[in-house]
């Protein structure tokens, strides 16, 4: 792998917590939650009646070549575009001076067009094959953002969709950062997007006991570290970010964000749901990240930890952040886990964390992991309970881990020249 330095100059974000980046960083700080029972279906015979939903989204202005598209697609296609559309427009990004076949877009989904599967199947049932739309297995298929991103906008370059559940965001920008560092891009639009709050998506989290039944107050639900906590929050959106190398960022004279510097990727190899009790896994994953880094671990200000709310997970990611970084884990790292506002938004969550992280860089402030009354003491880290903390960060990483054991882990640092 060679020395090109590949840095970030663009971000687009849908969340529970606001339609673009910065009303989702502005809440993240005040520490809001953006979890509140869900409009999108009827929840009467379900056992969990609250999710993080996107709201008041109109995907039409995105679908500039065919305005008809924006009634079709699925919801995560929406997503996705809107959030390249975003990225593209905060990075200041002209395509009519660029060579289009050297702009790459890499934004997976961890479930894809459920939503369009669902509504097509009911038809199939009830209907016959005749009532099933031509367009389903377009709009289903998990590629199919990153494919309509590129074809809206003329991109030509290296184009993939990844799928790892909750570690597909990571995995999409830590590859592409590879696919820059071989030199196959000068740009590439990266991330994730998802939306399955939906009756097939909810009833199969709720039946694996997966998810958090606090229907009194789901505002506090998504309690990560805390010793009642009771399982994930389901949430919806996208995380988008816009790659460059920085020969190319500097030509044209963009404001860059932060410098990716490490990526690291494993797999636990162990069960289809949980975690590796020990952490293995996932402290192999970071390490990997700190020796493409070249850093020690002292040398991280932040982490935002994958942090679900699950019993299990937050005290196995406990223990591979004190595997991985030592003493320090206890004695000077601060971390976080903003799921605990905006819930779990799955394939799409590591792109919104990772835009908390180069945020934390930019404002100097560490987001909070809001809900935690009474700490886990098997989840004895700085978990910055409930309020935001003012603090220099210069190195942040961003860990997500999905079903089926894949791990992801991404650094990013200040920006110098």
């Amino acid at each position: 792998m060679n020395d090109r330095r590949i840095v970030i100059t663009g971000i687009g974000v849908l969340s529970p917590l606001g339609n673009d980046l910065q009303s989702t960083w502005e809440a993240m700080k005040a520490g809001r939650s953006g979890i509140a029972p869900i409009t999108l279906m009827d929840t009467t015979d379900y056992p969990v009646k609250f999710a993080g939903e996107v709201k008041d989204f109109d995907p039409t202005p995105y679908f500039k070549k065919n305005p008809r598209d924006a009634r079709r697609v699925d919801r995560f296609e929406a997503f996705a575009l809107a959030g390249a559309a975003m990225a593209m427009e905060d990075a200041k990004l002209d395509l009519d001076a660029e060579d289009k076949t050297r702009i790459g877009v890499m934004i997976g989904s961890g479930i894809g067009g459920l939503g369009i599967h669902s509504e097509e199947a009911e038809k199939l049932f009830k209907g016959g094959p005749r009532r099933v739309s031509p367009f389903l297995i377009p709009y289903m298929i998990t590629n199919m953002g990153a494919g309509l991103v590129s074809i809206e906008y003329g991109l030509g370059g290296p184009n993939m969709s990844i799928s790892t559940a909750c570690a597909t965001s990571n995995h999409s920008i830590g590859e592409a950062w590879r696919i820059m560092k071989f030199g196959d891009a000068d740009v590439m639009i990266c991330g994730g997007a998802e939306a399955t709050i939906l009756p097939i998506g909810l009833a199969g989290f709720a039946n694996m006991k997966a998810l958090s039944t606090r229907n009194d107050e789901p505002e506090r639900a998504s309690r990560p570290y805390d010793v009642d906590r009771d399982g994930f929050v389901m949430g919806e959106g996208c995380g988008i970010v816009v790659l460059e190398t920085l020969e190319h960022a500097q030509a044209r004279g963009a404001r860059i964000y932060a410098e990716i510097v490490g990526y690291g990727l494993s797999a636990d190899a162990y069960h289809l749901t949980s975690p590796l009790p020990e952490g293995e896994g996932a402290s192999r994953c970071m390490q990997m990240a700190l020796d493409h880094a070249g850093m020690k671990p002292e040398d991280v200000d932040y982490i935002n930890t994958h942090g679900t709310s699950t019993q299990l997970g937050d005290v196995c990611e406990t223990k591979a952040i004190k595997r991985t970084f030592g003493d320090y884990a206890k004695n000077g790292l601060a971390v976080s886990s903003t799921k605990s506002m905006t819930g779990h938004l799955l394939g799409a969550a590591g792109g919104i964390e990772l835009a908390a992280c180069i945020m934390a860089i930019q404002d100097g402030v560490i987001p909070p992991t809001i809900n935690v009354d009474n700490q886990d003491p098997e989840c004895d880290l700085d978990v910055v309970p409930n309020v935001a903390r003012e603090a220099r960060v210069d190195v942040a990483l961003s860990n997500s881990f999905g079903f089926g054991g894949h791990n992801s882990s991404i650094i990013v640092k200040r920006f110098e020249a």
